[in-house]
């Protein structure tokens, strides 16, 4: 069974930044990809940022320019450095990872950032 810790989230002010991490239970270049999801209180889960074992990186229109996906093979870790937060940031950040060859897609606890005005 894989897991993903997410850690890293908490109360910022607007402007500030916060640094998520995602720790796997496997080698995160097994995965065909990892993300970061959020999902705000009242509304549906939103793709953030995606990076592909290649490194390539794609990014929601609401996060371009602030936010930054990375990933450290060796730490088995996906990062999600967040700069610029704003109060519409305020969600619970949840880390996935894909399996090759299928439709499966591992999800997070989720790790909760408030940004206040």
């Amino acid at each position: 069974q894989v897991q993903l810790v997410e850690s890293g989230g908490g109360s910022v002010q607007a402007g500030g930044s916060l640094r998520l991490s995602c720790v796997a239970s496997r080698r995160i270049n097994t995965f065909n990809g990892m993300a970061w999801y959020r999902q705000a209180s009242g509304s549906q889960r939103e793709f953030v940022a995606s990076i592909s074992n290649g490194g390539t990186t794609n990014y929601a229109d609401s996060v371009k320019g602030r936010f930054t996906i990375s990933r450290d093979n060796a730490k088995n870790t996906v990062y999600l450095q967040m700069n610029s937060l704003k109060p519409e940031d305020t969600a619970v950040y949840y880390c996935t990872a894909d399996e090759y060859f299928s439709n499966l897609r591992h999800w997070g606890q989720g790790t909760l950032v408030t940004v206040s005005s």
